[in-house]
């Protein structure tokens, strides 16, 4: 990755100011490279003790549909940490909860903050949102896509690894959920090659899937979804899985786990993948359940390291989609 360290701070690239953040597939390798520069510079900034109030000013509303502690705790730091502030609006706060449609709420607080988070269930929510909004738009999280924690992932695995391109990164358990979709796209956009372990019924997005292989034939990346967990974690540097049921599952928690309990992560499982392997998980966790004790809080496991990056992967896309250069 180029520097664009200055000495005054870091240079906005401006390839995705005042754009929305709702899906890894709408930008480019180069922009994601960015971003995850970007993160590598404010961390070391917040690690040094170095002032970087980039935001002085700025106002980031916050709409939450869904509990949160590491998407709420990272933004409200991250913009107090660029000198800017925050506002968080559950769904009982505003009218929003009350039948205001989503296009006068997106006029609304455009006319009063710079930018709008929002986590929510529906992934149409925030593209209407977005939509309307006269300021750029950041997907929290929604049932189809979690692009801010993938943001997160990547950053650690640069870390830990070195490098993306290249790397055989596996995720196994339901692939029809937001993190495999996001993980998916993020993987193809950085030349990595990815490989989901799901049952029958548990498939990722085809849409979803068909064009990410566009971008990974670009990156020199591949995507290889499968039914086999072994044959998934065989070679793999990077081992991720996540929750069987999310937020609004819970109803088919036991069906879940009946079905996906092939698909834990173990240290079995774990030894076809790579001895140095690393393990991610983006929290919380069902120890016992998608993940044994002996892998999540063993060597390999990079979790809270994962948790952390949260904060500056966050940070990065706020200042680049925030920030304005005069």
């Amino acid at each position: 990755m180029q520097n664009t360290m200055k000495q005054n701070g870091i240079e906005n690239s401006g390839l995705l100011q005042g754009k929305d953040f709702l899906q890894l597939a709408d930008y480019t390798p180069e922009e994601i490279l960015s971003l995850l520069e970007t993160a590598q510079e404010l961390k070391a900034m917040q690690k040094a003790g170095k002032p970087h109030s980039f935001l002085s000013g700025k106002v980031l509303g916050m709409i939450f549909e869904k509990s949160s502690t590491r998407t709420r705790v990272s933004f409200e730091v991250g913009m107090l940490q660029l000198g800017g502030h925050a506002i968080f609006l559950s769904s009982k706060d505003i009218q929003l909860g009350r039948g205001e449609s989503i296009s006068d709420t997106a006029k609304v607080l455009s006319r009063y903050v710079d930018g709008i988070m929002i986590r929510t269930f529906s992934h149409e929510s925030v593209e209407e949102l977005a939509a309307h909004a006269t300021v750029p738009v950041i997907n929290g999280l929604t049932d189809l896509q979690h692009p801010t924690q993938v943001m997160a992932d990547l950053l650690t695995i640069l870390e830990q690894k070195g490098k993306l391109s290249g790397l055989k990164l596996c995720y196994l358990g339901d692939g029809n959920n937001n993190m495999a979709h996001s993980l998916i796209e993020g993987a193809a956009k950085t030349g990595m090659h990815i490989a989901i372990a799901s049952p029958a019924g548990y498939l990722p997005n085809e849409e979803i899937v068909a064009k990410a292989e566009i971008d990974a034939e670009i990156t020199c990346g591949s995507i290889t979804i499968c039914h086999d967990p072994k044959e998934a974690v065989s070679g793999a540097d990077v081992v991720v899985t996540d929750v069987w049921a999310s937020m609004g599952q819970e109803r088919e928690q036991q069906k879940r786990m009946e079905d996906l309990k092939a698909y834990q992560v173990n240290e079995a499982l774990c030894e076809n993948a790579k001895d140095d392997f690393i393990f991610l998980h983006c929290l919380p966790a069902h120890r016992g359940e998608e993940v044994t004790a002996e892998i999540i809080d063993g060597p390999h496991s990079v979790v809270f390291d994962e948790a952390e990056n949260r904060l500056h992967a966050q940070k990065a896309i706020l200042k680049i989609l925030l920030e304005k250069k005069y």
